[in-house]
Protein backbone atom coordinates (compact mmCIF):
# COMPACT_ATOMS: atom_id res chain seq x y z
CA UNK A 1 0.00 0.00 0.00
CA UNK A 2 2.73 2.21 0.84
CA UNK A 3 4.32 1.52 -2.34
CA UNK A 4 1.53 2.17 -4.27
CA UNK A 5 0.39 5.75 -3.16
CA UNK A 6 4.74 6.47 -3.19
CA UNK A 7 4.76 5.52 -6.99
CA UNK A 8 1.47 7.51 -7.32
CA UNK A 9 3.11 10.57 -5.35
CA UNK A 10 6.63 10.22 -7.70
CA UNK A 11 4.56 10.16 -10.97
CA UNK A 12 2.97 13.46 -10.19
CA UNK A 13 3.55 16.41 -12.23
CA UNK A 14 1.98 19.82 -11.07
CA UNK A 15 3.02 21.29 -14.82
CA UNK A 16 0.52 18.29 -16.41
CA UNK A 17 -2.05 18.88 -13.15
CA UNK A 18 -2.51 22.29 -13.69
CA UNK A 19 -2.86 24.26 -16.78
CA UNK A 20 -1.04 27.74 -17.43
CA UNK A 21 -3.82 30.64 -18.28
CA UNK A 22 -1.92 33.57 -18.33
CA UNK A 23 1.71 34.60 -19.15
CA UNK A 24 2.26 34.76 -15.41
CA UNK A 25 1.48 31.19 -14.80
CA UNK A 26 4.40 29.35 -16.35
CA UNK A 27 6.90 31.03 -14.46
CA UNK A 28 5.06 30.44 -11.24
CA UNK A 29 4.59 26.72 -11.93
CA UNK A 30 8.22 26.51 -12.58
CA UNK A 31 8.80 28.40 -9.06
CA UNK A 32 6.30 25.64 -7.89
CA UNK A 33 7.57 22.93 -9.26
CA UNK A 34 11.17 23.90 -7.88
CA UNK A 35 9.43 23.56 -4.49
CA UNK A 36 9.06 20.12 -5.22
CA UNK A 37 5.27 20.19 -3.43
CA UNK A 38 3.23 17.41 -4.32
CA UNK A 39 0.37 15.62 -3.19
CA UNK A 40 -1.23 12.71 -3.89
CA UNK A 41 -4.61 10.54 -2.28
CA UNK A 42 -5.22 6.91 -2.38
CA UNK A 43 -9.44 7.72 -2.90
CA UNK A 44 -11.95 10.20 -2.42
CA UNK A 45 -11.89 13.91 -4.04
CA UNK A 46 -8.90 15.52 -2.11
CA UNK A 47 -6.53 14.90 -4.73
CA UNK A 48 -8.23 16.45 -7.43
CA UNK A 49 -10.02 19.42 -5.35
CA UNK A 50 -6.24 19.87 -4.09
CA UNK A 51 -4.56 20.64 -7.95
CA UNK A 52 -7.98 22.37 -8.24
CA UNK A 53 -7.15 24.89 -5.61
CA UNK A 54 -3.72 25.18 -7.19
CA UNK A 55 -5.04 26.01 -10.35
CA UNK A 56 -7.39 29.02 -8.77
CA UNK A 57 -4.12 29.88 -7.16
CA UNK A 58 -2.91 30.94 -9.94
CA UNK A 59 -5.60 32.55 -10.99
CA UNK A 60 -5.69 34.73 -7.87
CA UNK A 61 -2.10 35.99 -8.71
CA UNK A 62 -1.36 39.38 -11.17
CA UNK A 63 0.18 41.90 -11.89
CA UNK A 64 -1.26 45.50 -10.42
CA UNK A 65 -0.29 48.41 -12.36
CA UNK A 66 3.46 48.27 -12.78
CA UNK A 67 3.69 46.01 -9.99
CA UNK A 68 5.27 42.30 -10.63
CA UNK A 69 2.40 39.68 -9.92
CA UNK A 70 0.87 39.74 -6.49
CA UNK A 71 -1.57 37.90 -4.56
CA UNK A 72 -5.01 39.38 -4.82
CA UNK A 73 -8.03 38.11 -3.30
CA UNK A 74 -9.75 36.53 -5.46
CA UNK A 75 -13.45 36.23 -6.38
CA UNK A 76 -15.22 39.75 -6.13
CA UNK A 77 -12.27 41.19 -4.42
CA UNK A 78 -10.38 42.83 -7.12
CA UNK A 79 -7.50 43.99 -5.27
CA UNK A 80 -5.10 43.41 -2.65
CA UNK A 81 -6.65 44.00 1.06
CA UNK A 82 -3.42 44.38 4.41
CA UNK A 83 -6.68 42.82 6.43
CA UNK A 84 -6.07 39.25 4.38
CA UNK A 85 -4.26 39.18 1.44
CA UNK A 86 -1.54 41.60 2.71
CA UNK A 87 -1.28 39.79 5.37
CA UNK A 88 -2.09 36.15 6.74
CA UNK A 89 -3.09 34.89 3.08
CA UNK A 90 0.30 35.79 1.79
CA UNK A 91 2.43 34.15 5.05
CA UNK A 92 0.57 31.15 3.86
CA UNK A 93 1.83 31.81 -0.03
CA UNK A 94 4.92 32.01 1.78
CA UNK A 95 5.85 28.01 1.99
CA UNK A 96 4.10 27.98 -2.07
CA UNK A 97 5.53 30.65 -3.86
CA UNK A 98 7.39 32.76 -2.03
CA UNK A 99 8.52 35.58 -4.58
CA UNK A 100 4.61 36.30 -4.70
CA UNK A 101 4.44 36.50 -1.21
CA UNK A 102 7.38 38.98 -0.70
CA UNK A 103 6.33 40.77 -4.11
CA UNK A 104 2.72 41.31 -2.13
CA UNK A 105 4.35 42.70 0.99
CA UNK A 106 6.68 45.06 -0.79
CA UNK A 107 3.94 46.70 -2.97
CA UNK A 108 2.09 47.99 0.32
CA UNK A 109 5.29 49.48 1.61
CA UNK A 110 6.01 50.94 -1.79
CA UNK A 111 2.47 52.80 -1.49
CA UNK A 112 2.35 54.09 1.56
CA UNK A 113 1.66 57.74 2.27
CA UNK A 114 3.66 60.15 3.14
CA UNK A 115 2.16 60.54 6.38
CA UNK A 116 2.85 57.46 7.01
CA UNK A 117 -0.55 55.58 6.05
CA UNK A 118 -0.57 52.49 4.71
CA UNK A 119 -3.16 51.44 2.35
CA UNK A 120 -5.73 49.39 3.34
CA UNK A 121 -5.84 47.68 -0.24
CA UNK A 122 -4.11 48.09 -3.31
CA UNK A 123 -6.53 47.83 -7.01
CA UNK A 124 -5.92 48.72 -10.63
CA UNK A 125 -7.02 51.95 -9.64
CA UNK A 126 -4.42 52.74 -7.12
CA UNK A 127 -3.87 52.46 -3.39
CA UNK A 128 -7.41 53.17 -1.40
CA UNK A 129 -6.97 55.02 2.15
CA UNK A 130 -9.87 55.12 3.35
CA UNK A 131 -10.56 52.96 6.30
CA UNK A 132 -7.30 50.90 8.67
CA UNK A 133 -8.81 47.50 8.03
CA UNK A 134 -6.55 45.68 10.51
CA UNK A 135 -6.77 41.93 11.61
CA UNK A 136 -3.09 39.89 11.14
CA UNK A 137 -0.88 42.07 12.73
CA UNK A 138 1.25 42.59 9.39
CA UNK A 139 4.89 42.66 11.49
CA UNK A 140 4.09 38.84 12.48
CA UNK A 141 3.48 37.77 8.37
CA UNK A 142 6.82 39.50 7.75
CA UNK A 143 8.98 38.09 10.06
CA UNK A 144 7.26 34.44 9.20
CA UNK A 145 8.46 34.99 5.67
CA UNK A 146 11.80 36.41 6.70
CA UNK A 147 12.67 32.89 9.19
CA UNK A 148 11.47 30.91 6.05
CA UNK A 149 13.72 32.21 3.57
CA UNK A 150 17.38 32.47 3.23
CA UNK A 151 17.94 36.41 3.02
CA UNK A 152 18.95 37.22 6.25
CA UNK A 153 20.84 39.81 8.74
CA UNK A 154 21.45 43.54 8.44
CA UNK A 155 21.52 43.38 4.49
CA UNK A 156 18.33 41.87 4.22
CA UNK A 157 16.75 44.80 2.01
CA UNK A 158 13.82 43.24 2.57
CA UNK A 159 13.52 43.03 6.32
CA UNK A 160 14.50 46.66 6.39
CA UNK A 161 12.01 47.79 3.96
CA UNK A 162 9.19 46.55 5.41
CA UNK A 163 10.48 47.91 9.11
CA UNK A 164 10.98 51.20 8.16
CA UNK A 165 7.49 51.57 6.74
CA UNK A 166 5.93 49.70 9.87
CA UNK A 167 7.61 52.33 11.98
CA UNK A 168 6.33 55.10 10.38
CA UNK A 169 2.90 53.13 10.21
CA UNK A 170 2.72 52.41 14.55
CA UNK A 171 3.48 56.53 14.29
CA UNK A 172 0.44 57.15 12.23
CA UNK A 173 -1.73 54.45 14.42
CA UNK A 174 -0.27 56.18 17.42
CA UNK A 175 -1.51 59.69 16.24
CA UNK A 176 -4.70 58.88 14.70
CA UNK A 177 -6.58 56.49 16.57
CA UNK A 178 -5.90 57.33 20.05
CA UNK A 179 -8.26 59.86 20.20
CA UNK A 180 -10.03 59.03 24.16
CA UNK A 181 -6.62 58.56 25.37
CA UNK A 182 -6.52 55.04 26.63
CA UNK A 183 -3.53 53.58 24.61
CA UNK A 184 -6.47 51.65 22.50
CA UNK A 185 -6.14 51.53 19.14
CA UNK A 186 -10.10 52.74 18.17
CA UNK A 187 -12.18 51.75 15.46
CA UNK A 188 -14.17 54.59 13.38
CA UNK A 189 -16.12 52.30 11.40
CA UNK A 190 -17.05 48.74 10.83
CA UNK A 191 -14.76 48.10 7.89
CA UNK A 192 -11.91 49.25 9.79
CA UNK A 193 -11.78 45.72 10.82
CA UNK A 194 -13.37 44.12 7.99
CA UNK A 195 -16.18 43.02 10.24
CA UNK A 196 -19.44 43.16 7.31
CA UNK A 197 -22.96 43.19 8.55
CA UNK A 198 -21.37 42.04 12.45
CA UNK A 199 -23.84 43.04 14.91
CA UNK A 200 -20.82 44.43 16.57
CA UNK A 201 -21.05 46.98 14.68
CA UNK A 202 -25.14 47.74 14.35
CA UNK A 203 -25.33 51.56 14.07
CA UNK A 204 -22.10 52.06 13.32
CA UNK A 205 -21.18 53.80 9.41
CA UNK A 206 -19.56 51.48 7.97
CA UNK A 207 -16.78 53.57 6.57
CA UNK A 208 -15.00 56.47 8.63
CA UNK A 209 -16.49 60.16 8.49
CA UNK A 210 -16.09 61.42 4.53
CA UNK A 211 -13.93 58.79 4.04
CA UNK A 212 -11.00 59.93 6.31
CA UNK A 213 -9.29 57.28 8.10
CA UNK A 214 -8.48 59.98 10.64
CA UNK A 215 -12.07 61.00 11.70
CA UNK A 216 -15.43 59.16 12.86
CA UNK A 217 -19.37 60.28 12.36
CA UNK A 218 -19.19 63.25 15.31
CA UNK A 219 -23.34 62.54 15.51
CA UNK A 220 -22.33 58.80 16.74
CA UNK A 221 -23.99 58.36 19.89
CA UNK A 222 -21.50 55.51 20.17
CA UNK A 223 -18.14 56.26 18.39
CA UNK A 224 -15.07 55.39 18.88
CA UNK A 225 -14.79 51.79 20.10
CA UNK A 226 -12.09 51.06 22.44
CA UNK A 227 -11.23 47.77 19.57
CA UNK A 228 -10.02 44.73 21.45
CA UNK A 229 -8.37 43.26 17.54
CA UNK A 230 -7.04 45.96 16.80
CA UNK A 231 -5.46 46.85 19.92
CA UNK A 232 -4.12 43.68 20.09
CA UNK A 233 -3.18 43.62 16.64
CA UNK A 234 -0.54 46.91 17.49
CA UNK A 235 0.64 44.87 20.74
CA UNK A 236 1.47 41.70 18.49
CA UNK A 237 2.81 44.24 16.16
CA UNK A 238 4.97 46.09 18.67
CA UNK A 239 6.45 42.61 19.84
CA UNK A 240 7.62 41.47 16.04
CA UNK A 241 8.90 45.06 15.31
CA UNK A 242 11.57 44.66 18.41
CA UNK A 243 12.85 41.36 16.93
CA UNK A 244 13.46 43.25 13.57
CA UNK A 245 14.57 46.09 15.33
CA UNK A 246 16.96 43.47 16.90
CA UNK A 247 17.99 41.77 13.85
CA UNK A 248 18.91 44.81 12.20
CA UNK A 249 21.44 46.28 14.71
CA UNK A 250 18.91 48.22 16.47
CA UNK A 251 17.59 47.89 20.51
CA UNK A 252 14.34 46.53 20.60
CA UNK A 253 13.51 47.33 24.23
CA UNK A 254 11.35 50.44 23.08
CA UNK A 255 9.35 48.35 21.09
CA UNK A 256 8.43 45.71 23.70
CA UNK A 257 7.82 48.57 26.57
CA UNK A 258 5.41 50.41 23.49
CA UNK A 259 3.88 46.71 23.50
CA UNK A 260 3.60 46.28 27.01
CA UNK A 261 1.50 49.31 27.37
CA UNK A 262 -0.93 48.54 24.49
CA UNK A 263 -1.49 44.91 26.60
CA UNK A 264 -2.05 46.62 29.67
CA UNK A 265 -4.47 49.11 27.90
CA UNK A 266 -6.51 46.24 26.21
CA UNK A 267 -6.78 44.34 29.38
CA UNK A 268 -8.00 47.46 31.30
CA UNK A 269 -10.61 48.70 28.18
CA UNK A 270 -11.11 45.77 26.55
CA UNK A 271 -11.73 42.49 28.67
CA UNK A 272 -14.28 41.60 31.00
CA UNK A 273 -13.38 39.39 33.56
CA UNK A 274 -16.31 37.81 34.10
CA UNK A 275 -17.35 36.89 30.84
CA UNK A 276 -13.67 36.15 30.48
CA UNK A 277 -14.01 37.73 27.15
CA UNK A 278 -13.16 40.80 24.78
CA UNK A 279 -15.59 43.65 24.00
CA UNK A 280 -14.85 47.07 22.23
CA UNK A 281 -15.95 49.54 24.70
CA UNK A 282 -17.95 52.64 23.53
CA UNK A 283 -18.00 56.59 24.30
CA UNK A 284 -20.58 56.30 26.86
CA UNK A 285 -17.82 53.60 28.68
CA UNK A 286 -20.31 50.65 28.19
CA UNK A 287 -19.20 47.24 26.79
CA UNK A 288 -20.51 46.10 23.48
CA UNK A 289 -21.62 42.90 24.55
CA UNK A 290 -21.61 40.67 20.85
CA UNK A 291 -19.57 37.84 21.72
CA UNK A 292 -17.41 37.22 17.78
CA UNK A 293 -14.55 36.26 16.15
CA UNK A 294 -12.77 39.02 17.87
CA UNK A 295 -11.82 36.48 20.35
CA UNK A 296 -9.94 34.40 18.03
CA UNK A 297 -8.62 37.35 16.48
CA UNK A 298 -6.82 38.32 19.76
CA UNK A 299 -5.87 35.33 20.65
CA UNK A 300 -3.99 34.66 17.19
CA UNK A 301 -1.89 38.32 18.27
CA UNK A 302 -0.50 36.07 21.04
CA UNK A 303 -2.04 37.67 24.11
CA UNK A 304 -2.25 36.33 27.18
CA UNK A 305 -0.79 33.17 28.48
CA UNK A 306 -1.68 29.56 27.76
CA UNK A 307 -3.68 29.29 31.16
CA UNK A 308 -5.82 31.85 29.99
CA UNK A 309 -6.35 29.95 26.13
CA UNK A 310 -7.47 26.75 27.76
CA UNK A 311 -9.91 28.60 29.82
CA UNK A 312 -10.99 30.22 26.59
CA UNK A 313 -11.32 26.88 24.75
CA UNK A 314 -13.99 24.93 27.17
CA UNK A 315 -15.82 28.12 27.37
CA UNK A 316 -15.59 29.37 24.08
CA UNK A 317 -14.14 27.95 21.42
CA UNK A 318 -14.38 24.28 22.26
CA UNK A 319 -17.68 24.70 23.02
CA UNK A 320 -20.67 23.57 20.74
CA UNK A 321 -23.03 26.58 21.97
CA UNK A 322 -20.25 29.21 21.04
CA UNK A 323 -17.97 28.97 18.85
CA UNK A 324 -17.64 24.95 17.92
CA UNK A 325 -20.11 24.24 15.34
CA UNK A 326 -20.02 21.32 13.21
CA UNK A 327 -17.81 23.25 10.81
CA UNK A 328 -16.10 26.03 13.08
CA UNK A 329 -15.53 28.49 13.59
CA UNK A 330 -18.77 30.72 13.60
CA UNK A 331 -18.09 34.15 13.38
CA UNK A 332 -20.84 35.12 16.15
CA UNK A 333 -21.59 32.82 19.19
CA UNK A 334 -24.57 30.50 18.46
CA UNK A 335 -26.36 31.12 21.49
CA UNK A 336 -26.42 35.12 20.47
CA UNK A 337 -30.25 36.01 19.65
CA UNK A 338 -28.13 38.11 16.68
CA UNK A 339 -26.61 35.14 15.30
CA UNK A 340 -27.23 34.57 11.34
CA UNK A 341 -26.11 30.96 9.83
CA UNK A 342 -26.76 32.12 6.51
CA UNK A 343 -23.89 31.87 4.10
CA UNK A 344 -25.08 33.77 0.74
CA UNK A 345 -24.00 36.68 1.37
CA UNK A 346 -20.50 38.65 3.00
CA UNK A 347 -21.48 38.07 6.58
CA UNK A 348 -19.44 38.64 9.56
CA UNK A 349 -22.90 38.09 11.28
CA UNK A 350 -22.69 34.22 12.09
CA UNK A 351 -21.22 31.97 8.86
CA UNK A 352 -18.15 30.31 9.63
CA UNK A 353 -15.79 32.37 7.51
CA UNK A 354 -12.51 30.78 6.01
CA UNK A 355 -10.46 34.11 6.91
CA UNK A 356 -10.96 33.01 10.50
CA UNK A 357 -10.33 29.24 9.50
CA UNK A 358 -6.44 30.63 8.36
CA UNK A 359 -5.85 32.52 11.23
CA UNK A 360 -6.98 30.25 13.59
CA UNK A 361 -3.93 27.86 13.73
CA UNK A 362 -1.07 30.37 14.65
CA UNK A 363 -3.60 30.83 18.00
CA UNK A 364 -3.90 27.15 18.75
CA UNK A 365 -0.07 26.46 18.09
CA UNK A 366 1.41 29.27 19.97
CA UNK A 367 0.11 27.87 22.81
CA UNK A 368 0.70 23.64 21.72
CA UNK A 369 -2.99 23.11 21.53
CA UNK A 370 -2.00 20.79 17.91
CA UNK A 371 -4.81 17.76 19.13
CA UNK A 372 -7.57 20.22 19.38
CA UNK A 373 -6.65 22.44 16.03
CA UNK A 374 -7.04 18.94 14.19
CA UNK A 375 -10.70 18.96 15.33
CA UNK A 376 -11.31 21.93 13.53
CA UNK A 377 -9.15 21.07 10.17
CA UNK A 378 -10.86 17.99 10.10
CA UNK A 379 -14.66 18.97 9.19
CA UNK A 380 -13.79 21.64 7.22
CA UNK A 381 -11.17 19.89 4.69
CA UNK A 382 -14.25 16.87 4.60
CA UNK A 383 -16.41 19.96 3.25
CA UNK A 384 -13.39 21.74 1.05
CA UNK A 385 -12.89 18.17 -0.59
CA UNK A 386 -16.42 18.28 -2.16
CA UNK A 387 -16.49 21.20 -4.29
CA UNK A 388 -14.08 23.01 -6.03
CA UNK A 389 -15.77 26.71 -6.44
CA UNK A 390 -13.77 27.78 -3.12
CA UNK A 391 -16.55 30.44 -1.87
CA UNK A 392 -16.02 32.86 1.16
CA UNK A 393 -17.97 31.22 3.89
CA UNK A 394 -19.28 28.27 4.77
CA UNK A 395 -22.52 27.22 6.25
CA UNK A 396 -21.82 26.36 9.95
CA UNK A 397 -24.51 23.92 10.03
CA UNK A 398 -24.08 21.62 6.34
CA UNK A 399 -20.41 22.75 5.28
CA UNK A 400 -22.13 24.14 2.15
CA UNK A 401 -19.73 26.47 0.56
CA UNK A 402 -21.67 30.33 0.20
CA UNK A 403 -20.71 33.64 -0.84
CA UNK A 404 -18.16 33.97 -4.51
CA UNK A 405 -15.88 31.72 -5.47
CA UNK A 406 -12.24 31.12 -6.66
CA UNK A 407 -11.27 33.45 -3.04
CA UNK A 408 -8.04 32.91 -1.96
CA UNK A 409 -8.45 32.45 1.67
CA UNK A 410 -10.41 29.15 1.13
CA UNK A 411 -8.21 27.98 -1.25
CA UNK A 412 -4.78 28.61 0.63
CA UNK A 413 -7.07 27.33 3.59
CA UNK A 414 -7.14 23.71 1.78
CA UNK A 415 -3.54 23.75 0.74
CA UNK A 416 -2.13 24.94 4.28
CA UNK A 417 -4.44 22.13 6.37
CA UNK A 418 -3.49 19.52 4.30
CA UNK A 419 0.27 20.32 4.86
CA UNK A 420 -0.48 20.71 8.71
CA UNK A 421 -2.58 17.72 8.58
CA UNK A 422 -0.61 15.25 6.11
CA UNK A 423 2.52 16.94 4.78
CA UNK A 424 6.17 18.67 5.11
CA UNK A 425 5.56 21.74 6.82
CA UNK A 426 8.63 23.99 6.83
CA UNK A 427 8.79 26.06 10.03
CA UNK A 428 10.81 29.34 11.40
CA UNK A 429 14.36 29.31 9.96
CA UNK A 430 15.10 25.71 10.27
CA UNK A 431 12.70 23.07 11.13
CA UNK A 432 10.35 21.08 9.46
CA UNK A 433 7.16 19.24 10.75
CA UNK A 434 5.98 15.89 8.96
CA UNK A 435 2.24 15.21 10.65
CA UNK A 436 1.20 11.56 10.39
CA UNK A 437 -2.49 12.03 9.88
CA UNK A 438 -4.79 11.41 7.69
CA UNK A 439 -8.77 13.11 6.85
CA UNK A 440 -11.36 11.76 8.48
CA UNK A 441 -14.19 10.83 6.60
CA UNK A 442 -16.72 13.19 8.29
CA UNK A 443 -19.28 13.44 6.14
CA UNK A 444 -22.05 10.81 5.82
CA UNK A 445 -18.90 7.97 5.64
CA UNK A 446 -17.73 9.56 2.40
CA UNK A 447 -13.65 8.76 1.49
CA UNK A 448 -12.37 12.24 1.68
CA UNK A 449 -8.81 10.81 0.96
CA UNK A 450 -7.35 7.62 2.00
CA UNK A 451 -3.95 7.32 2.18
CA UNK A 452 -1.75 10.15 1.44
CA UNK A 453 1.64 11.02 0.27
CA UNK A 454 3.22 14.27 0.59
CA UNK A 455 6.15 15.77 -0.87
CA UNK A 456 8.60 19.28 -0.22
CA UNK A 457 12.27 20.02 -1.61
CA UNK A 458 14.01 21.87 1.21
CA UNK A 459 17.71 23.76 0.13
CA UNK A 460 17.57 21.21 -3.00
CA UNK A 461 16.93 18.19 -1.02
CA UNK A 462 13.97 16.03 -1.58
CA UNK A 463 12.01 14.94 1.29
CA UNK A 464 8.49 12.59 0.75
CA UNK A 465 6.06 11.43 3.55
CA UNK A 466 3.54 8.41 2.91
CA UNK A 467 0.57 8.24 5.72
CA UNK A 468 -1.75 5.06 5.75
CA UNK A 469 -3.82 4.19 8.67
CA UNK A 470 -1.37 2.84 11.10
CA UNK A 471 2.23 4.15 10.25
CA UNK A 472 3.96 7.43 8.77
CA UNK A 473 7.04 6.67 6.35
CA UNK A 474 9.55 9.90 5.97
CA UNK A 475 11.55 9.36 2.40
CA UNK A 476 14.94 11.62 2.36
CA UNK A 477 16.33 11.44 -1.30
CA UNK A 478 14.23 8.81 -1.96
CA UNK A 479 15.17 6.51 0.94
CA UNK A 480 13.77 5.59 3.70
CA UNK A 481 14.64 7.85 6.49
CA UNK A 482 11.92 7.56 9.42
CA UNK A 483 9.14 5.10 10.17
CA UNK A 484 6.74 5.17 12.97
CA UNK A 485 3.12 4.90 14.11
CA UNK A 486 0.04 7.14 12.79
CA UNK A 487 -1.09 9.81 14.91
CA UNK A 488 2.61 11.95 16.06
CA UNK A 489 4.33 14.58 14.41
CA UNK A 490 7.64 14.13 13.38
CA UNK A 491 10.13 17.78 14.26
CA UNK A 492 13.58 17.64 12.55
CA UNK A 493 15.85 20.54 11.11
CA UNK A 494 16.31 20.86 7.48
CA UNK A 495 18.85 18.18 7.17
CA UNK A 496 16.28 15.58 7.98
CA UNK A 497 17.68 15.36 11.73
CA UNK A 498 15.51 14.43 14.31
CA UNK A 499 14.59 16.68 16.95
CA UNK A 500 11.22 15.82 18.59
CA UNK A 501 8.00 13.97 18.87
CA UNK A 502 4.53 15.32 19.19
CA UNK A 503 1.85 13.27 19.91
CA UNK A 504 -1.28 14.76 17.07
CA UNK A 505 -4.17 12.71 18.03
CA UNK A 506 -6.70 12.18 21.31
CA UNK A 507 -5.19 8.74 21.84
CA UNK A 508 -2.05 7.48 22.93
CA UNK A 509 0.23 6.59 20.44
CA UNK A 510 2.71 3.29 21.07
CA UNK A 511 4.78 1.62 18.86
CA UNK A 512 8.63 2.20 17.30
CA UNK A 513 10.03 4.94 15.82
CA UNK A 514 12.57 3.73 12.95
CA UNK A 515 15.67 6.24 12.81
CA UNK A 516 19.28 5.85 11.90
CA UNK A 517 19.07 1.99 11.93
CA UNK A 518 17.40 2.22 15.42
CA UNK A 519 14.33 0.99 16.98
CA UNK A 520 13.44 3.38 19.95
CA UNK A 521 10.32 2.81 21.76
CA UNK A 522 7.62 5.68 21.46
CA UNK A 523 4.75 6.20 23.83
CA UNK A 524 3.29 9.77 23.60
CA UNK A 525 0.43 11.18 24.78
CA UNK A 526 -1.76 13.75 22.57
CA UNK A 527 -0.04 17.25 22.80
CA UNK A 528 2.38 15.54 24.82
CA UNK A 529 6.25 16.76 23.34
CA UNK A 530 9.24 13.86 23.40
CA UNK A 531 12.76 15.85 22.80
CA UNK A 532 15.23 13.83 21.01
CA UNK A 533 18.88 13.05 22.22
CA UNK A 534 21.36 10.27 22.29
CA UNK A 535 18.90 7.77 21.01
CA UNK A 536 15.93 8.72 23.21
CA UNK A 537 12.92 10.49 23.88
CA UNK A 538 12.37 12.30 26.66
CA UNK A 539 9.49 14.12 27.80
CA UNK A 540 10.31 18.07 27.52
CA UNK A 541 6.02 19.70 28.34
CA UNK A 542 3.00 17.53 28.68
CA UNK A 543 0.12 19.70 28.99
CA UNK A 544 -2.78 17.30 27.97
CA UNK A 545 -6.11 17.88 26.00
CA UNK A 546 -8.95 20.24 26.34
CA UNK A 547 -12.01 18.22 25.38
CA UNK A 548 -15.21 20.04 23.49
CA UNK A 549 -17.80 21.12 25.53
CA UNK A 550 -21.56 21.67 25.39
CA UNK A 551 -23.01 24.50 27.30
Amino acid sequence: MTEEILNRLRNISIMEQVQPVKPEDQQLLQEWHASGIRFAASGGQLEATYYAAVEKLLACILPMGDSDPILQEGGIYLGCWLESTGTINAELLSRLLPSVSETTYLAFAKRQREDGLLPYKLTANGPSFRQIQLVTPLARSVWNHYQLHSNHGKQSPFLNTMYKAMVRYDEWIAHNRNTRGTGCVEAFSTFDTGHDLSPRFWHVPDTPYMNNASAYHPDSPILPFLAPDLTANIYCQRMYLSRMAEELGEPGTDWKAKAESSLESLFRYCYDKQDMFFYDRDRNDELVRVQSDVLLRVMACEVGDRELFDNLLRRYLLNTSKFFAKYPFTSISMDDPRFDPFSSYNSWGGASNFLSLIRAPHAFEYHHRYVELTWVMQPILSALSKNKRFGQVLSPWTGEQGFTETYSPSILCLLDYVERLCGIMPVGSNQLWFTGLLPIDMDHGEIVSGNTAYSRKVNGVGYELVNTSDRMTVYLKGKVHLDGPSGIRLVTDHSGHLEAVIGMTVRTVEGELFYQGERIPIRVKGNEMQRYADGNLKTERDIGIIHPTYR
